[in-house]
Order: structure tokens, then C-alpha cells, then sequence
């Protein structure tokens, strides 16, 4: 059976993994942190590390499988044509050509694509959105992505940036992002944005029990602490995953209202939350979106966590070398 190797590569982590031609099976399947403070090389260096153990430990275990090929997503914005990463502020990439450094080295032909395009793609595949004709992703992480699934096509737009979610605006004189704009939805529900919320309450005098879980040191405070305080009934953990959960729900009725998908799915971490998410998400949702396309849409969770971008991004490369 073939194989293609597919590449994700995160703010926080990267991983890698074997895919098979049909999406069903990943074989040998890695995780790293990104080490992105070490610079653009370092990191390059790391994936094909983390590729070439890929490729070994899958063809050890099917001597007659073949990796053809490699499907890469990325932070973007990118030049998908020539496999550039034009910019990205989380990684500190610019004008990367990521593409061709890592199919020259490891002598694959290769594909590149927005990280959270090849969510979307994966979850589409052989995911929570599959069967979809019209579907919209959510990838919440050090970043929040997304991805558009239009009439049975993934969504580029004219100079691949479509589905930019993260930096839609949600408040016009709100937090300053990342990217420069004030206000984005990722300035007050990714990850790290989530642990700034938390740690300014408790600084302002919230009582909590979060202080304890990390020794007194707020700095080491993650958005997964406050998922795993929430779930325990922490009051402040739960007021912050509830104002998380209304954030995303204006995106998410944005997105409704717009593309009136069949299915949003949300992927990362935070789905961790379970009901403590979802309930006040879908509630925020239906007080802002058209009545006709809330109850057209289900909002679910993604059904591959860890490994939505490895498949999509092969799912990628399979659709761009047919």
C-alpha cells in the first residue's frame, strides 16, 4: 500500500505521521515541540529528523509500502503555488520555502498548505465533516485557524488566505493580536490568550485554586490548566471557559451567517471542556445567528484530535498529485 507522509506543523508542536492512501491508518506518528524560539532552521531540521524515523519505522512495519510523497500544512499566510511561507507570527517565518527544502532533502515530491486548511481537510476526509458539502473548521491552539468547505471544495480564495478565522475582528477596540490587529477572535481564545485572560483575573484578585495547581508560578499556567481546573469546578476556570466559549460563538455565528455550512467542527484542546464549551457556544450562536441556518448546521467537535492535520495534509497532496 502507499503511504504519504504528512507534515503539521504547529506554534507549540509538530507532528508527523505515515497516512495511508484511504486515510484509515497512520503509522508511526511523532510529536515534538516546535522549538520555534531556535530559529527557521532548527526546526527544519527537526521535522526531517522526525520525517526520516517516520519513513524507517513504516517501512519496517509493511516492507511493501511505499511513501510516495509528502503533504505539508503550515501557519500561513502562504504561496501555495511555490510552497512559500510568506509570513507567520507565531513561528517568525518569513518568505520560508519550506516546500522545496524538505522535498529536496528527503527526495519526495511535495505539497503545502494552511495548517488549518489540512484540518479541514482531514476532518472532512474521513472525519467528523465527512459527507459534507458545505463545512467550516475551527482550530484552536497557540493560534486559531480555520477552514472553508465550500460546494464539495476547500476554500483558497484569491491569494490563499481564505479562512483566516482567527483574525476576524470581534471587538473593535479590543486586545491587540499577533498580527497587529486589535480585536481579533485568537486575541481572546487561543491558547495562550486563554492563559493571559486567566492569569489578568487572578492578578486582579480572583479567587482560584489555580494558584496551587501551579505552584504559585502563573507563568506556567496553560490553557490546558484552566480546561483541567474547569472540569474540576473551578469558578474562575469556568468563567473564563464560558467567556471563551461566547468568543467563539460570535465567530462561529460570523461564519454561519455567511456560509450557511451543514456542520462546524471544532478542533484543539479546549473541546477538552466538553458541555462547559459547547453549551455556551451553541447558546451565543443561536442568539446571533439566522434561525434557518443554526438549525441547518450541527456544531461538533473534531473526531481526530492530534492527528486531523497529518491526514489532511496527506489528503492534500493526494489531491494535488492525482
Amino acid at each position: 500500500m502507499d503511504y504519504v507522509l504528512g507534515i503539521d506543523i504547529g506554534g507549540t508542536n509538530l507532528v508527523v505521521g505515515a497516512v495511508s492512501r484511504d486515510g484509515q491508518s497512520v503509522i508511526g506518528l511523532h510529536s515534538e515541540p516546535t522549538g520555534a524560539v531556535h530559529g527557521a532552521n532548527h526546526v527544519i531540521e527537526r521535522i526531517l529528523g522526525m520525517a526520516r524515523s517516520t519513513i524507517a519505522e513504516t517501512q519496517a512495519a509493511l516492507p511493501s509500502g511505499r511513501v510516495i510523497g509528502v503533504g505539508i500544512g503550515s501557519p500561513g499566510p502562504l504561496d501555495t503555488k511555490r510552497g512559500v511561507v510568506i509570513l507567520t507570527p507565531n513561528l517568525g517565518w518569513t518568505d520560508m520555502p519550506v516546500r522545496d527544502r524538505i522535498a529536496e532533502a528527503l527526495e519526495l515530491p511535495a505539497s503545502l498548505d494552511n495548517d488549518a486548511n489540512c484540518a479541514m481537510a482531514g476532518e472532512w476526509w474521513v472525519g467528523a465533516a465527512r459527507g459534507a458539502r458545505h463545512a467550516v473548521t475551527f482550530t484552536l491552539g497557540t493560534g486559531i485557524g480555520g477552514g472553508i468547505v465550500v460546494d464539495g471544495r476547500l476554500l483558497h480564495g484569491a491569494s490563499d488566505v481564505a479562512a483566516e478565522v482567527g483574525h476576524m475582528t470581534i471587538e473593535t477596540n479590543g486586545r491587540r493580536c499577533g498580527c497587529g490587529n486589535d480585536g481579533c477572535l485568537e486575541a481572546y481564545a487561543s491558547g495562550p490568550a486563554i492563559a493571559r485572560r486567566t492569569i489578568e483575573a487572578l492578578q486582579a484578585g480572583a479567587e482560584s485554586s489555580l494558584p496551587m495547581i501551579v505552584h504559585g508560578d502563573l507563568q506556567q499556567l496553560t490553557a490546558q490548566t484552566v480546561y483541567g481546573a474547569a472540569a474540576a469546578g473551578d469558578p474562575l476556570a469556568l468563567e473564563v471557559v464560558q467567556d471563551t466559549a461566547k468568543y467563539l460563538g460570535v465567530g462561529v455565528a460570523n461564519l454561519i451567517n455567511i456560509l450557511n455550512p451543514e456542520v462546524v467542527v471544532i478542533c484543539g484542546g479546549v473541546t477538552k471542556a466538553g458541555d462547559r464549551l459547547f453549551t455556551p457556544l451553541k447558546r451565543e450562536v443561536n442568539r446571533r445567528a439566522f434561525k434557518p441556518a443554526v438549525q441547518a448546521c450541527r456544531i461538533v467537535p473534531g473526531e481526530l484530535p492530534g492527528t486531523a492535520g497529518v491526514i489532511g495534509a496527506a489528503k492534500v497532496f493526494l489531491d494535488t498529485h492525482a
